[in-house]
Parts: C-alpha cells; sequence; structure tokens
C-alpha cells in the first residue's frame, strides 16, 4: 500500500477533474462524504466508483452516519436512524432489548452504505454528556454512565461491522465536558484526573475499535492550552497508554477552528504527535476551488502509510470486510418494533 495517511472529501456530489487528479497524484487513504456529496444512491455509487478510479484501488469510503441530527443521509431518500440518546432509554428500561436494537440499527444502517460502496463509518459516540456542557454532544451520546456508553458503544461497532462497515469510535479520549464547540475555538476542559477517569473509561470497552477520531480539545490537567489532536502527551500517554487503544487514530477534521496555524501546521503537529491519519473535511468552505486547495495541501502535509500507522490501516481495512448474511426485511420488521418511531424507511 503506497497511500497517503489523509483522508480527504469532494466538494460536490460529482469527482471534478482536478479532484480526480488530486486523487491520482496524491493518493489519499480514505475520501470522506459530506452532505454536500450526498443527493440519491446511484449518485453516491457512480461517485465511489470514481473515486476508486482515481485512486487505483478500492480505498475506504467515509461517511459520518450517527443517526439523529448527525446523518449526512437524509429522508426522505435513506431511512432515519435514531440517534444514540434513544438506544439508552430503551436500555435502561430493558437492557436485552436495548442491546438488541443498537445491534440491529447499526447492522441496518450498514447495509445501507455497503449498498452505495461505503465501507467506513464516523460511529459510534463514546462521549459522556455532563451537566452544564456545550451540546456539541447532548443527545448524540448513548447515556451518561461508562458502563452504559461502552456497552451500547460496543454493540454499534459489532453491528457495523457485521454488515461490512468499520466503525470509527468518537472522540477520544471524550467530548462531553466540552463548554464550546470544536468547530469554531479549543474547548478548555479544567477536570482533575478522577472526573476525567469516567470519560476514560467509556472508551476502555471499545478499545477493540478499528479506528478512532481525536477531540480537538484541551485537557488542561495534562496538557494545557494544547488540543488533544495536536499533544502527544495526551495521545501516548492517555490514548494509547491508559486508554488502551491501540487501532488506527485520525484526527478530527482539520479544518475545525479549535486548532491554530495553517494546515500543513496542523498536519505537521499531527503526524508528530501520535495520530495515523490526517482527516480534512472542508465543512465551512463552499467553493470547490477552495476545498480542492485545501484539500492539496492536507495531501501534500501527510506521510506515505508506513510502519505502525500502515498496519493499523490495513487492520482497519480488513474490519470492513467481514460482512455476515443477514435477512434485512425481518430486521426492519424487529427494530420498528422496537423503536416505533425510528422514521422514514427504505423508498
Amino acid at each position: 500500500m503506497t497511500n497517503k495517511a489523509c483522508i480527504l472529501s469532494i466538494s460536490g456530489p460529482v469527482l471534478h477533474d482536478e479532484e480526480s487528479a488530486l486523487f491520482a497524484d496524491q493518493k489519499p487513504w480514505g475520501v470522506i462524504l459530506m452532505g454536500r456529496s450526498c443527493q440519491t444512491r446511484d449518485q453516491i455509487r457512480r461517485c465511489v466508483h470514481d473515486i476508486w478510479k482515481a485512486v487505483g484501488r478500492e480505498i475506504l469510503i467515509f461517511i459520518d452516519q450517527e443517526g439523529g441530527r448527525v446523518a449526512r443521509l437524509k429522508s426522505p431518500e435513506w431511512p432515519l436512524f435514531p440517534r444514540g440518546e434513544l438506544y439508552g432509554a430503551l436500555y435502561a428500561r430493558d437492557p436485552e432489548l436495548g442491546l438488541e436494537a443498537t445491534w440491529l440499527g447499526h447492522r441496518l444502517m450498514a447495509d445501507e452504505l455497503t449498498r452505495m460502496g461505503i465501507h467506513a463509518d464516523c460511529a459510534p459516540v463514546c462521549d459522556l454528556p455532563q451537566p452544564g456542557a456545550h451540546d456539541v454532544i447532548g443527545d448524540r451520546a448513548f447515556g451518561t454512565d461508562p458502563d452504559t456508553v461502552g456497552t451500547l458503544a460496543t454493540a454499534a461497532l459489532k453491528g457495523l461491522e457485521d454488515g461490512g462497515v468499520a466503525g470509527v469510535i468518537k472522540h477520544i479520549p471524550g467530548h462531553g465536558r466540552s463548554t464550546a464547540d470544536s468547530h469554531i475555538e479549543l474547548p478548555r476542559v479544567t477536570a482533575g484526573e478522577n472526573e476525567l477517569a469516567s470519560d476514560f473509561a467509556a472508551f476502555r470497552h471499545v478499545t477493540h475499535a478499528p479506528m478512532a477520531m481525536t477531540a480537538h480539545i484541551s485537557y488542561d490537567h495534562f496538557d494545557e492550552g494544547r488540543a488533544a489532536t495536536v499533544s502527544p502527551i495526551m495521545i501516548n500517554e492517555v490514548i494509547r497508554r491508559r486508554i488502551g487503544f491501540d487501532g488506527l487514530l485520525m484526527t478530527d477534521d482539520l479544518g475545525m477552528q479549535a486548532l491554530g496555524g495553517t494546515l500543513t501546521e496542523r498536519a505537521d503537529q499531527s503526524i508528530a504527535a501520535g495520530c495515523d491519519m490526517l482527516l480534512h473535511c472542508s465543512g465551512f468552505l463552499n467553493e470547490p476551488g477552495d476545498i480542492i486547495a485545501e484539500m492539496r495541501e492536507v495531501a501534500e502535509a501527510a506521510p506515505v502509510l508506513s510502519g505502525k500507522a500502515l498496519q493499523r490501516a490495513e487492520a482497519a481495512e480488513a474490519a470492513s470486510k467481514r460482512e455476515k448474511p443477514f435477512d434485512v426485511e425481518a430486521g426492519w420488521l424487529r427494530f420498528k418494533s422496537l423503536i416505533p418511531d425510528v422514521g422514514v424507511m427504505r423508498v
């Protein structure tokens, strides 16, 4: 594998010639589809085919599809899936049914994704929301205690994997205490080690996950004023050693304003800190030319995958190829019986 250690996006619903040339030249390891690139099933299939053709192999195609308010695939073209809070509420009433619904919802979501060539999902959320914190996590979370979150996240990952989709746990080591939106500014978490232990504990349930996404948050007790994404202390001491996660570690979107400096500087600092993969979504931009320019900057800063990062990338790809037989129609019927207000079904 000679791919660069980056996941890029595309500027719209079709692959521009300039983007195709960029992918052919830089060979990103993955591409993430944002909402601007998702219109219909057939359109996405064509887009994925064109991406694969440009790169020269069937690289992982990612999407941010949690369910609830974080869903790039919208109704009525696609089914609506529940937010994490609904799975947690069912689990609180009946743990067995809550686990079944969480696995089933993510298995059905994987069916939708793989039909379009998407085999990686930036889900599930493993953050623990805290009273008084910013609502950026809120109802996306499965619950407020680490055992519930970790248990349901494990079921979600299994559902995705059984459907041929590799999951990305987020936002390690925990975004639930954030008092600001990291899309806009750097959140500062001042909690001490004892308080943060519960946040970390949720992620210990899912150290087997193939991939994880960092949090653009400063945990001042460990490394004051520096986001975890660019902190060797947070990555090596907390994420790798204390939590024990050894899968592929990707940055959250490098375009978010929580990180200062240029994109090149953000990329360099992230890799130097210990991240395996750079993620760039261009979520703040609208003009294709601007998006492509930023993608090029990130791609050129990304190293070629090698060593441990390459091994982790190969393991993540392998996790996307474990689909098991599944009766989709029966699955939808059962899912609707567990969570009746799921929303619009297959069209």
